[in-house]
């Protein structure tokens, strides 16, 4: 890790999103500011309805900023084309695509889209990411099967290799653990933390695994109705960031432990 280098590749400062049209602005979230450095695990979390898909549209240049900075690479995320902004970021959503009749090595290669202008032919080069991105996710045995013969923890594998074969910097996933199974949801995770220490990629990721997000998280962003919380896990237990998360008459934050306990 000490080789790599340490650049700020996401950041903002005084960002405000939300949703307007012509009658009425929606403020979701305001004063946002927060500086993700190369090579981090940065997990989101938050109650359902405070934001966290908001923001993430904000983050990805699916949603406009309502007001504020947001640079990708000091550079703001608006004067990016759609074609620079995929050569910086890659985005994994929870949606199922229309690619399921696929196999997996031809969805890992849509990974190159952006690098062959969308023209499909691929170089040696190319084809060398791909099948790097397909053993870093050890999804080479499977790269003939159709995805529709996938478990659910293989298919996240899958769209995460094909956001790997894109080769960009920073990696956002949303909600990358829905639909697994504490094994599955653990591994996927795993995966997640080994891509950013052994390949140094910046990788944001929201999830309702608050406690296993404590556990293996570098950094994490912490949406409650006051605010957005960004430090360390360990920082934020001790500001008593998580005690404000839900309601307490329901489910508690354990400070010793960093577990959620039901009341």
């Amino acid at each position: 890790m000490d080789s790599f280098s340490q650049h700020t590749v996401i950041s903002c400062q005084d960002l405000s999103i939300g949703y307007k049209n012509k009658k009425k602005v929606a403020v979701i979230a305001s004063a946002v500011g927060f500086s993700i450095t190369q090579g981090t695990l940065v997990s989101l979390v938050g109650s359902n309805g405070i934001g966290k898909s908001t923001l993430l549209k904000s983050l990805t240049a699916m949603l406009p900023p309502l007001s504020g900075s947001l640079q990708i690479d000091a550079k703001e995320i608006t004067a990016y084309s759609a074609l620079e902004l995929s050569s910086k970021l890659s985005v994994v959503l929870t949606e199922a695509p229309a690619s399921k009749n696929l196999t997996v090595l031809e969805l890992v290669s849509l990974g190159r889209q952006p690098h062959t202008n969308w023209m499909g032919k691929l170089t040696k080069n190319d084809k060398d990411i791909i099948q790097q991105a397909l053993e870093d996710t050890d999804l080479a045995s499977l790269k003939n099967k159709n995805c529709f013969e996938l478990s659910d923890g293989q298919l996240q594998r899958v769209y995460i290799a094909r956001a790997l074969a894109q080769d960009t910097s920073l990696i956002i996933l949303d909600e990358p653990t829905t639909h697994l199974d504490l094994y599955h949801r653990a591994a996927i995770v795993k995966l997640l933390k080994k891509l950013t220490v052994e390949k140094n990629k910046t990788i944001l990721f929201s999830t309702h695994e608050i406690d296993l997000a404590i556990q293996i998280s570098d950094k994490m962003l912490v949406m409650t109705p006051k605010n957005i919380a960004f430090d360390s896990p360990c920082t934020l237990i001790k500001q008593g960031a998580f005690d404000i998360l839900f309601p307490n008459e329901i489910v508690v934050f354990d400070k010793k432990t960093g577990r959620f306990s039901v009341t």
